[in-house]
């Protein structure tokens, strides 16, 4: 028995192991794709003297200046939104939850777009508001989602009145501000386009927090997705657990929607993927989660922006386009979402 288990767990790192490198290489590949391709191609010989060399010219300025960073910010964005998925889905227990469910990032993207539309003259201050928007609309939902105690279906109700309501005064906004409304557009269908170094150097901050933080959560979610009396068993403050996760899945949407706007589906579907690659231990999920994101962003921007000769199709719509009949198909093919 003992030799059983030994033997298990060595095939399961050995899985984990080989699912960690596929997800790696490809996304080093896409990585590269994304920086080749685009209205104008590049070979690998090419983008790796551009990247060397100033005196490159138009080589340099496109590669090192517009497509490196993009591809840079859409790895980070990948990584934190699925994050943030995954750690909201141990929250409720349900792996239709993510921050676009429950309305983080509808908070979020309600205090940009109040910003954007109604004091033009602060759009520097966006992401601060982002924070607070999402701080707010997770506060709200764990106000009215208490009864003695946190209930994960009574978060995801809550959540989704939330969403909801915040849903139709963007919608109300916007028709009383039907001039001004290029720049909220392209935020409100996520777009990596325009990105440069100071929005990678900003978004890799609040990544490198928000993933810190989450790794740090591990144990908890671990616990919280076995239920609460098994948690509260094992010593995790099931309530306090709850509402600390909650709070790192808000910051890292947050720190996505203030950066690049609001984009769909990754934190619902790449945490998904992960485990059914992995299965549901977090020690091994999260990784993946990460990977998966990473890879499915940079893949989506990629596509967006080269499908179409001319014209860009922004990453969120990409990811809606994919995301959503992919999510159908498992849902179809699984029959449930009880994980691994």
């Amino acid at each position: 028995m003992k030799k059983y288990k030994k033997n298990s767990g060595g095939n399961l790192l050995l899985k984990t192991g080989m699912v960690w490198a596929v997800l790696l290489v490809a996304t080093v590949l896409m990585f590269f794709i994304s920086i080749a391709i685009g209205s104008v191609r590049f070979s690998l010989p090419e983008i790796w003297y551009a990247l060397w060399h100033e005196d490159a010219g138009n080589a340099y300025v496109i590669i090192y200046s517009l497509r490196l960073p993009r591809a840079l910010l859409a790895i980070l964005v990948g990584a934190s939104l699925s994050s943030a998925g995954a750690l909201l889905q141990a929250v409720m227990r349900n792996p239709l939850a993510d921050p676009g469910t429950i309305g983080v990032s509808a908070g979020a993207g309600t205090a940009a777009i109040t910003i954007l539309l109604l004091f033009p003259n602060m759009t520097l201050s966006v992401p601060l508001f982002a924070f607070i928007g999402a701080a707010i609309a997770c506060v709200l939902i764990y106000l009215l989602a208490w009864n003695d105690g946190i209930n994960p279906v009574r978060i995801i109700l809550a959540g989704v009145a939330v969403n909801a309501v915040l849903g139709g005064y963007n919608s109300f906004l916007q028709l009383q501000n039907s001039d001004n409304l290029s720049g909220v557009l392209a935020f409100m269908n996520g777009s990596l386009s325009g990105r440069n170094w100071t929005h990678v150097r900003v978004m890799a901050l609040y990544a490198g927090i928000g993933l810190f933080l989450a790794f740090l959560c591990i144990r908890n979610a671990n616990a919280l997705q076995l239920g609460d009396e098994m948690a509260k068993n094992l010593g995790v403050r099931v309530n306090a657990s709850r509402i600390a996760l909650s709070a790192v899945s808000a910051f890292l949407a947050a720190a996505t929607v203030s950066e690049v706007g609001m984009i769909g589906f990754v934190g619902l579907v790449a945490p998904h993927i992960a485990r059914m690659l992995v299965g549901s231990d977090y020690k091994v999920l999260l990784p993946t989660s990460m990977l998966t994101g990473a890879f499915m962003v940079l893949l989506a921007d990629t596509i967006g922006r080269s499908i179409w000769p001319g014209t860009e199709i922004p990453v969120g719509i990409m990811m809606s386009v994919f995301g959503g009949p992919f999510f159908l198909y498992m849902l179809r093919k699984r029959g449930n979402f009880n994980g691994a």
